[in-house]
């Protein structure tokens, strides 16, 4: 099991993802300390940004281990599925039982179920000897979530203070369903490129 540049990166993202949990579970609406926002702002963007970095390193250096293969999307996963996951949670209800962020949790079960679902088909493609590496839907899907999670904490932070305006709603709005938009049909395309290999189980 190589541990080589991108390998490491993928590693660095795994870790920064669980101290990304950590500073975002730190804060509540109720008692707003938009520090802890702040922070995992950053630790997120840093995250993210591995993550397209160590898949160019792999790509240009021929570095594409199977402990990357398999290492790789679950930091993916992780990151986001738990990003999405904290912003449908209570510390993001305000006094009038309303999500701040616009994330319901039916979009989490989109979006968790969405990665469930492309981790089994990829399990069962390359169990039958096709490969199944991230598509364009795919990246797209990652770039989507990677802007919409820390633009959402941005927003959360900054509303009522340095950002202001019904028209704040409308970005939270469209950042969501963007995001529950473009998983769904990233899962639909990974389905089309899945029907051969389903017919024949």
């Amino acid at each position: 099991m190589a541990l080589n540049v991108p390998n490491q990166l993928t590693l660095a993202r795994i870790v920064l993802s669980i101290a990304f949990f950590f500073v975002l579970s730190q804060y509540t609406h109720a008692a707003p300390q938009t520090v802890w926002l702040h922070a995992a702002f950053v630790i997120f963007v840093v995250a993210a940004a591995t993550d397209f970095l160590d898949g160019y390193l792999a790509r240009k250096h021929n570095w594409v281990t199977p402990l990357g293969r398999v290492l790789d999307p679950f930091a993916d996963k992780m990151l986001i599925c738990g990003a999405f996951i904290l912003l449908a949670g209570p510390g993001f209800v305000n006094q009038e039982q309303v999500n701040v962020t616009g994330v319901a949790p039916w979009m989490v079960v989109v979006i968790v179920g969405r990665e469930l679902l492309v981790t089994g088909l990829r399990g069962f493609n390359e169990s039958q000897g096709t490969a199944f590496a991230a598509s364009l839907h795919g990246k797209i899907k990652m770039w989507v979530q990677s802007v919409a999670a820390p633009t959402l904490l941005i927003i959360v932070a900054h509303q009522g203070r340095t950002i202001t305006g019904a028209w704040i709603e409308i970005v939270k709005l469209v950042l969501v369903y963007l995001t529950v938009i473009v998983t769904a049909l990233s899962a639909i395309q990974y389905l089309q490129r899945s029907k051969d290999a389903l017919r024949g189980a």
